[in-house]
């Protein structure tokens, strides 16, 4: 009985292993780390800039959980929504804090800065950089140059999305 049933088992497992079609369309995201383990997939074009890609769909979640750079490199960030939603009701943004800054604080203050996509005003000297907020299907870019070295938050300044879209921008 044991021997039927582990048999059984054996078969189910490699039958869903092995019965799956690889597509481009699935390769990578199966392949990719959970994005609590993710580190930056960032290519270098010299060691004077550094490309970021960051990732973020409908499930409020960004692909990376940390972002390593180094000090002085310019840092160009691509964000792209890859979900369906329209900014009205899923808006991403990519907000890089400055050292120190409360996260909680800066957040419910940008859940007020609606017309501003999101950016508190008078709360300018807190950012060091950030993108506009898209929506699905949308992507967005900025440049910016690496601040000095540290480790900062950076996180989506859309209400209620800092407390799961969040992460570490390392700079070494």
């Amino acid at each position: 009985m044991k021997k039927t049933i582990l048999a059984i088992a054996s078969a189910v497992f490699l039958f869903t292993a092995c019965g799956k079609k690889t597509t481009p369309e699935n390769t990578q995201s199966e392949i990719a780390a959970p994005a609590t383990e993710a580190t930056t997939p960032a290519t270098s074009e010299s060691s004077k800039n550094v490309l970021v890609t960051l990732n973020a769909g409908d499930d409020m979640k960004y692909d990376l959980s940390e972002i390593k750079v180094k000090e002085g490199q310019t840092v160009k960030l691509t964000l792209k929504h890859i979900g369906k939603l329209p900014v009205t009701a899923m808006g991403h943004n990519f907000v890089l804090l400055a050292a120190g800054v409360d996260v909680p604080k800066f957040a419910t203050e940008a859940v007020n800065a609606k017309d501003n996509g999101y950016i508190p005003k008078g709360m300018e000297k807190d950012i060091i950089a950030h993108t506009k907020t898209i929506g699905g299907g949308e992507t967005t870019e900025i440049e910016f140059p690496a601040p000095a070295k540290g480790t900062y938050d950076f996180i989506c300044s859309f209400p209620g999305h800092y407390v799961m879209m969040k992460g570490k921008f390392i700079v070494e």
